[in-house]
């Protein structure tokens, strides 16, 4: 049950007044008004805190998501377009660019490119989790500016052992650009990320009928481990993959 909070009267005048506002025949004195204002002093003995539920006068002020289009600082220096922020990790046969995320800039483009492909949705917040939290296991692909490819991964340790175990989140491929070899270059990159943070295992899932994407991720090394029945939103199974690393 909540208390009655304090009385509130902060401000008081000389008790010999009864009253703030002097009047005389209707007509207000200012200049007597300014002077007892001068008088007010503030009473330190009245204690005014609220003592109920504290989450009602102390809860933490949050910020607004910043849009993807202002600016963003990278190593201290202020970036206005995604691509001032990159730096290119490796090209492919096919032109292609490969770079790790930099800047909130670069989240539109992630989010757009991911969201076509997901079998559910998820909010702005679940990406800023996993990039925010480990950005530097976050690839796109680019051909030229435009994002053409990307995966999201995290690594941490499991069920409180010294084991560190890496997940793929998200890995999405234009549809225009598929079948490039790009899903398999991102993916090259997130696992030697994570191999090289000692990452002991690394799993995700996918939906059992995607055929394509389980014949990538088994040409990387990675085995069927269990099947989740109805994993996904939509009631689809999904099959938990999984590659040891050590």
């Amino acid at each position: 049950m909540l208390s009655e909070p304090a009385a509130s009267p902060i401000a008081k005048t000389d008790q010999s007044e009864s009253t703030l506002t002097p009047v005389e025949n209707g007509v207000v004195d200012y200049q007597q008004l300014v002077n007892k204002l001068h008088n007010i002093t503030v009473d330190d003995s009245v204690d005014t805190s609220f003592e109920g539920d504290n989450s009602l006068t102390s809860a933490p002020v949050t910020t607004p998501p910043s849009s993807p289009s202002q600016n963003s600082l990278v190593n201290g220096s202020q970036v206005t377009s995604a691509e001032d922020s990159e730096v290119v990790l490796s090209t492919d046969e096919h032109g292609f660019s490969y770079v790790r995320y930099e800047s909130e800039l670069q989240m539109s483009d992630i989010m757009t490119l991911i969201s076509k492909d997901l079998s559910e949705p998820y909010s702005i917040y679940t990406y800023r989790y996993f990039i925010h939290n480990w950005p530097d296991l976050c690839f796109l692909a680019k051909d030229g500016s435009v994002t053409i490819g990307a995966i999201v991964c995290k690594l941490d340790p499991h069920k409180r052992t010294l084991r560190k175990r890496g997940y793929i989140a998200m890995l999405a491929i234009d549809h225009s650009y598929r079948r490039k070899g790009i899903g398999s270059k991102l993916a090259s990159l997130a696992i030697n990320a994570m191999s090289g943070q000692q990452a002991d295992e690394i799993v995700l899932e996918t939906e059992v009928s995607n055929l394509s994407a389980l014949h990538l991720y088994e040409k990387l090394g990675f085995v069927r481990d269990k099947r989740l029945y109805k994993y996904y939103l939509n009631g689809v199974d999904a099959f938990r993959l999984k590659l040891w690393l050590t």
